[in-house]
């Protein structure tokens, strides 16, 4: 990585780090309009990204239903809302080449940005931060052991650049990370957060190398340019909206088992 671009990465961080966890526990309306921000920034990428014609339009419907879906407290009006958006996108996009790719980011979209709202209304800030700082910590090991170590491609075809060894450091990272946090907040049993971690850190690779198959099936190397040197939103929340729909089914249905 050239040292411009490490420098932009880190100043980038620096402001968005503090600007995230500063609205995480100023809770709502500021979560709320961060969570709803980068869903909307979301939609425009998808579209930029997929869509040859009538961008503005299909933009538009994806951010109405994202908002639309957040917004609402029960879950058949959530699923109707984001059934209906899909069909009306996949209607439109009649003569776009990846029709149905641009129709499916409608629940992509929803579902992930949506999670994170359900999240902070269920559990409580500490949930998410613990979410973010798992993410971002399998990010971090990921590349640092990946670069360190080196070793076998983990898919080639769809990411060059990510290794097993990459993977098996992202897992560590994530691990310590979830479990001296949940140590820290005086969690009970901070070894089973440490284990769900690391799984996690196994989730957030794949919503990655999803998000990577994407680009390279329409032909991009960034989602969009809007975030100096790492790309676009995209690019930089892949593995979250990815992984907070699987943690967030997995906190259902253990609650349910439990109670």
């Amino acid at each position: 990585m050239a040292k411009s671009n490490l420098l932009k990465r880190t100043i980038t961080a620096l402001i968005l780090g503090p600007l995230v966890i500063g609205s995480i526990f100023l809770e709502f309306p500021y979560f709320n309009f961060l969570v709803l921000t980068i869903g909307a920034l979301l939609a425009w990428e998808w579209s930029d990204m997929i869509a040859q014609n009538k961008k503005a339009v299909y933009s538009t419907i994806y951010t109405l239903s994202m908002a639309t879906a957040v917004m609402l407290h029960y879950w058949f009006g959530i699923f109707l809302m984001m059934a209906l958006a899909t069909v009306v996108v996949f209607v439109k996009a009649k003569d776009e080449k990846h029709r149905w790719l641009l129709a499916l980011g409608v629940p992509y979209i929803s579902i992930g940005v949506g999670s994170l709202m359900w999240f902070m209304i269920a559990l409580s800030p500490l949930a998410v931060l613990w979410l973010l700082l798992v993410v971002w910590s399998v990010d971090i090991g990921g590349y640092a052991v990946g670069c360190s170590v080196k070793g076998p491609k983990l898919a080639p075809k769809i990411s060059p650049n990510k290794t097993w060894s990459g993977l098996i450091g992202g897992m560590l990272f994530a691990g310590i990370t979830g479990g001296v946090f949940a140590y820290l907040v005086n969690w009970p049993e901070y070894i089973y957060y440490a284990a769900v971690a690391a799984v996690l850190a196994v989730v957030e690779q794949i919503g990655d190398l999803i998000e990577s198959a994407i680009k390279r099936k329409v032909g991009v190397k960034d989602s969009s340019s809007l975030i100096p040197g790492h790309g676009g939103v995209f690019d930089r929340v892949d593995g979250l909206i990815f992984t907070a729909p699987i943690l967030l089914l997995g906190v259902i249905l253990y609650s349910m088992y439990m109670f």
